[in-house]
């Protein structure tokens, strides 16, 4: 697929309405999830710690969702969930800040022969749902690239996309270690993932600790109840990741 067939496949928010004092939500994405060559060898690099298949399965059963069902992925990526939920739903709107990104999930979505997904270029903040509330919204590892201030304002815009009683499913990193011993378990951490899968996990570790903006499961928590979330289900993993299951409140 090339640029001039690609630029057509994918809605872009009229930057023109973005005000001056609004998070930059591209700029954490970073020069390399802009770059081709960065994405192409992404699906493979997070298939050995992840199985999108099962994470797309697993999702669409707590969500209760079937062949009626509207969802929005709200951070697509390369279409992890999207392309492996499709079969399984109604409708997916599919939301990126990255081009790149988009470009290859709109490859994958062509090349499976997949019409159930539109996909648009935006993210928390800039995304606008002009369709009908949908049913669900799925976002995997994405909100950590916001600050607390504007992982709340994007939460608060979800609620806007969802119906009455609709359900977000977040899975992000989001840290349960006792922050007394943060250096202990940052170092232990990321030597423990550097030995199951070399150096250039230990570098994507350093800058996620260094650069990015996961918080603490009482603050999400917090962050997701001030939204207008009900939590149905916080699952918390080896001090890192998390999983919310969450219903908007009516």
């Amino acid at each position: 697929m090339d640029k001039e067939d690609f630029s057509d496949n994918f809605s872009r928010p009229d930057e023109r309405k973005v005000p001056g004092w609004q998070y930059d939500e591209t700029k954490l994405c970073g020069a390399k999830f802009e770059r081709e060559e960065y994405v192409d060898g992404y699906d493979e690099h997070h298939q050995r710690f992840r199985d999108y298949k099962k994470e797309a399965e697993e999702g669409i059963e707590m969500l209760a969702l079937d062949l009626q069902s509207t969802l929005i992925d709200m951070g697509c990526g390369t279409g992890a969930f999207a392309i492996n939920a499709a079969s399984r739903l109604g409708k997916i709107y599919a939301v990126d800040v990255s081009r790149a990104m988009l470009k290859c999930a709109c490859k994958k979505a062509k090349e499976a022969d997949i019409k159930n997904i539109e996909f648009y270029h935006g993210g928390f903040l800039t995304y606008k749902h002009r369709a009908e509330p949908v049913d669900a919204v799925v976002s995997t590892l994405v909100s950590h690239h916001l600050p607390d201030f504007w992982k709340l304002i994007a939460l608060k815009r979800l609620t806007q996309m969802l119906k009455t009683d609709g359900k977000l499913l977040l899975f992000d990193v989001v840290f349960s270690f006792d922050p007394a011993n943060y250096e202990s378990f940052i170092t232990g951490y990321i030597e423990s993932m550097a030995e199951r899968m070399g150096d250039e996990m230990e570098k994507e570790l350093e800058t996620h600790f260094r650069r990015e903006f996961s918080t603490f499961g009482w603050i999400m928590e917090g962050l997701l109840e001030k939204a207008g979330f009900i939590i149905e289900k916080a699952d918390y993993r080896e001090g890192f990741f998390a999983t919310y299951l969450c219903t908007k409140k009516a």
